[in-house]
């Protein structure tokens, strides 16, 4: 059937239409012709966005792991499955086959098993990008463990409210990471982490680093010897299809992150159909994605993605300034990389150092290239695709989630025409929408409104772990029987989509999504803090920075200004991760504020990004003086 590999415009027009026109049968199709089942489903689709509740191929039994692994063994036993390129160029690169990944994974699981890990249990991982995360994943994967991984920047605070939000039972994590010249301390994070997860009974630490490492008697193990000593066959546990995968946690615009549930089958077959059309994977190309694991790009199209596919995926440890920004272009050419896919935060810091170090390298293995976490703005997409697509490989500027689990906007390579900055046209069976301020559907071509989706797609998150009703409330309540995606976007005259932002209190900092919310509420731990409000602004690099406006209280004493913005910095590092600290402080007198006492963010957002020609109307605030003074003090 074609329908798995799309190769024209016309043959895109087609197959979207048979998608949105007849959905269960379309993905019925895709389902049954390219997946290992251990039961056939009952029913394709059943959904209702008003409780919100959504089953795809419900009744169905199956393991991911045996579509990512074992059913590629017959056939692609000595294939390198995962290229693992360490953070010194110097150390060599493993190469890791389908053959190898099988038993690795197996003995993890029986690891895993032998304390005490069995079906639903949440495990989390917080590891270096080193191939014992991907074998974490789906060694938890193989055996129906729910798997929870932290990114490896996040502080212990953060950890602590993830395991306790899930109630994981075991932590995988490793002695230290590297990161570029430095070493981080990931097991000491770690360890400040569980003093208040008592939930924890496990620890499995990772040499990676070989520093010295307290190990806590009867909680934190080595893990190299327990997979020594174990078997390396482990028999799949058979999952129904709406049983949870993973959970990830995303930024909130409020409080607590949110525990995004992804089920199994559903979310097997967008990621696997997605991966294989977006990037126009082929049998021998060599993928790479520069993200890392701990963000939904990993999860998908490092790992589960490519996997399903059959493909050669590269794992990469470092950072792409060490040891200097021509390091992606020595990897692209070491190992003949043909699908490249990194954010825009990462091609603006490399374009800042000029062509001379891309020109060095040659990068003619490359035949697409791809964008993701925010939208791309124009001077980069224009320097990628003229300096490493040499203007012959398609830059697919992909818009999705963590709440979606796959792509949903994007280009198909050498079929859909682009179009710098947008990210043009629904993948095969989305169907976006725009909606007005005023809740109506926006049905013409050349509107800018809210982005919403109007049907449901197989690798949508099902619920937010414990709180379906905050899953309701964020996604369901704003427009009726639509998923509101927090973003807005504008539609072009063609029908292409260009993504204009977010439009809640949600910034988006290098590719990452960071709620304003718990920043603030970790500045105003500070004791000399009596109000903060932390908005975003444009920044050459990172896309948005983040600007925090402070207000001190009155102590009766003059403190060291410079002094407190490291101390400030410091807490939002203690409770969020280095991620979110704040670019610029200005203290302020007060906060311009409505006579209702809520900030007015509008007035903050233009003055942090110097655009104050049209504040708006500032009549109505309770304190009209202030908005000068601020504008006068502006950093």
């Amino acid at each position: 059937m074609s329908n798995y590999h799309i190769k024209h415009l016309e043959e895109y027009y087609q197959v979207y239409r048979k998608s949105v026109q007849e959905p269960e049968k379309f993905w019925e199709e895709i389902a049954e012709e390219h997946f290992l089942w251990q039961k056939r489903w009952d029913e394709v689709l059943s959904w209702d966005f008003a409780k919100p509740e959504i089953k795809w191929f419900d009744g169905a039994e199956l393991n991911i792991t045996e579509n990512c692994i074992d059913r590629h063994l017959a056939t692609r036993s000595d294939k390198t499955a995962i290229l693992f390129e360490p953070n010194d160029p110097n150390d060599p690169t493993e190469h890791i086959t389908y053959k190898q990944l099988h038993e690795r994974v197996n003995k993890m699981a029986n690891v895993l098993k032998s304390q005490g890990i069995s079906k639903g249990d949440r495990v989390c991982i917080y590891l270096p990008m080193i191939p014992e995360l991907a074998i974490s994943i789906l060694a938890c994967a193989r055996i129906g463990a729910i798997h929870s991984v932290i990114f490896a920047g996040f502080s212990a605070t953060a950890i602590a409210s993830r395991v306790n939000d899930s109630d994981c039972k075991l932590v995988i994590t490793s002695d230290g990471s590297y990161r570029g010249a430095k070493t981080i301390d990931l097991k000491g994070i770690v360890d400040e982490a569980l003093e208040s997860c008592p939930g924890v009974h496990t620890s499995l630490v990772v040499k990676r680093i070989n520093s010295d490492v307290s190990m806590k008697a009867g909680r934190d193990k080595w893990l190299q010897p327990l997979l020594d000593e174990a078997s390396n066959t482990c028999e799949i546990e058979i999952m129904k299809a709406e049983d949870p995968l993973f959970i990830l946690y995303t930024s909130g615009s409020t409080g607590q992150p949110k525990g995004m549930v992804h089920t199994t089958a559903g979310y097997m077959v967008y990621t696997a159909y997605s991966f294989k059309n977006v990037f126009q994977y082929k049998e021998n190309d060599v993928y790479w994605c520069t993200a890392d694991i701990g963000w939904i790009t990993g999860h998908s199209y490092i790992v589960y993605g490519p996997l399903l596919n059959g493909a050669t995926t590269v794992m990469f440890e470092g950072v792409p300034s060490y040891p200097d920004f021509g390091r992606f272009w020595d990897i692209v050419q070491k190992h003949k990389v043909t699908q490249f896919y990194t954010a825009p935060t990462a091609i603006r810091a490399l374009a800042r150092q000029g062509t001379e170090l891309v020109n060095e390298y040659d990068l003619s293995s490359l035949k697409v290239l791809g964008s993701v976490g925010e939208p791309i703005n124009e001077e980069a997409w224009h320097w990628y695709n003229d300096n490493v697509g040499k203007n012959k490989s398609p830059i697919v500027d992909t818009w999705w989630q963590t709440e979606t689990g796959g792509i949903m906007i994007t280009p198909i390579p050498f079929v859909t025409p682009t179009k710098p900055t947008y990210a043009t046209l629904p993948f095969i069976g989305i169907q976006p929408t725009l909606m007005s301020e005023s809740g109506e559907e926006l049905m013409d071509n050349q509107v800018e409104g809210k982005l919403c989706i109007k049907f449901p797609w197989p690798s949508m998150a099902r619920t937010i772990w414990a709180n379906h009703k905050r899953y309701e409330e964020t996604y369901f309540s704003t427009y009726k029987n639509k998923y509101f995606t927090g973003d807005g976007a504008l539609r072009d005259e063609v029908g292409y989509y260009r993504i204009t932002g977010r439009v809640d209190d949600v910034i988006i900092v290098s590719g990452h999504n960071l709620g304003t919310a718990p920043i603030e509420d970790a500045i105003n731990e500070h004791p000399a803090v009596a109000e903060s409000a932390v908005v975003g602004f444009p920044h050459e690099v990172k896309g948005n920075a983040l600007y925090g406006y402070v207000t001190l209280k009155d102590t009766g004493e003059s403190r060291n200004q410079e002094n407190l913005q490291k101390e400030i910095n410091q807490i939002i590092t203690e409770h969020i991760g280095p991620i979110a600290k704040l670019d610029k402080i200005q203290f302020t007198d007060g906060l311009p504020k409505t006579r209702s006492g809520k900030i007015m963010r509008r007035i903050l957002r233009k003055i942090a990004s110097k655009d104050t020609g049209d504040l708006g109307d500032t009549s109505t605030l309770q304190n009209p003086e202030i908005v000068k003074d601020i504008m006068d003090n502006v950093v």
